[in-house]
């Protein structure tokens, strides 16, 4: 298994830490545009190899995407965060091009590989990957949802004073403050519905913590979190890497499932060696459709600035 991995900064380098620490893949390529950097991470991981136990080999390339050739998945990281006077339509401009750039790159020299999305926003950059790349639908995944469920889990088991293990909760929708989809009245301690442990106003205030969990670290960091999204990535290659059939809640191409079409949103997939294996449909309220509805709204929103 080969993983290609675009995008050597701090999110791009976690993914690879992470992946090879699991040591299910025979190499991780990182790929950056700044001169020596991908060189430099990897150089630097590959030195960590004998003291955390790994074998998977880790190169790093500037922009020589021949050396990805063969990948079986590749991540996609690469973007610049929004700069003070930048408009959202002039982000998205930007990083449109970038995504466009490489999946063409990638793909030249692995026609047959799985792309994972990272880059921003994220569900409008998936759905940019469908439509300019030919790929099959199940073969192109958002990470997003996998990412704001670890949070939301975070959240519940900091509410309920509970470990980790314990506590099972799932995120749809867009992947911003405002779309995310926390999927409240579905979580649960050990098989028990929260509710039966925390009350209406400890369950809003996981809900809103949730949404609000990116900027919350960016506040406290200065900067975008990079563990939790290198840890979400990792998870999904593993699934498609080990056939695992794991559910995990990411951006795919809707053609009618929850009632939308020619959007990528959050929903609860199948995971395994193809891909998207089955996208997963679960009943919900009337509210939490109507949220999902408009979040579906706000990412046609930011699509139609892509001018396909």
């Amino acid at each position: 298994m080969k993983v290609t991995v675009v995008g050597a900064g701090a999110v791009g380098a976690s993914c690879a830490e992470y992946i090879a620490i699991k040591d299910f893949a025979s190499e991780v390529v990182l790929v950056d545009i700044k001169e020596g950097f991908a060189e430099g991470k990897a150089m630097d991981l590959m030195q960590t190899a004998s003291l955390n136990g790994f074998d998977t080999k880790i190169t790093g390339t500037t922009g020589d995407y021949s050396k990805t050739a063969g990948s079986d998945v590749v991540v996609i990281t690469s973007g610049i965060p929004r700069k003070p006077g930048m408009t959202r339509e002039e982000l998205i401009g930007i990083n449109a091009g970038i995504v466009k750039e490489v999946s063409s790159n990638l793909l030249k020299h692995s026609p047959e590989a799985i792309v994972i999305v990272v880059s921003n926003p994220m569900d409008t950059m998936t759905y940019l990957v469908h439509k300019t790349s030919g790929l099959p639908k199940h073969r192109i995944i958002g990470m997003g949802g996998a990412l704001d469920s670890a949070r939301f889990k975070y959240r519940l088991a900091e509410a309920l004073a509970a470990p980790i293990s314990d506590v099972d909760g799932m995120v749809i929708g867009g992947h911003s403050d405002t779309g995310m989809v926390p999927l409240i009245g579905h979580a649960t301690r050990n098989s028990i519905r929260v509710s039966e442990f925390l009350d209406a106003e400890q369950m809003e205030y996981v809900v809103q913590e949730t949404k609000v969990g990116g900027a919350t670290l960016t506040k406290l960091l200065g900067t975008s979190a990079w563990y939790a999204p290198g840890a979400a990535v990792s998870g999904l290659v593993q699934a498609i890497a080990c056939d695992q059939k794991k559910i995990y809640p990411c951006s795919a191409l809707l053609e009618g499932e929850y009632g939308l079409n020619d959007i990528c949103l959050g929903v609860p997939v199948v995971l395994g060696k193809n891909g998207i294996e089955k996208i997963v449909s679960i009943e919900l309220s009337e509210d939490e459709k109507a949220k999902v509805a408009a979040s579906a709204e706000g990412v046609a929103a930011v699509n139609a600035l892509l001018n396909l």
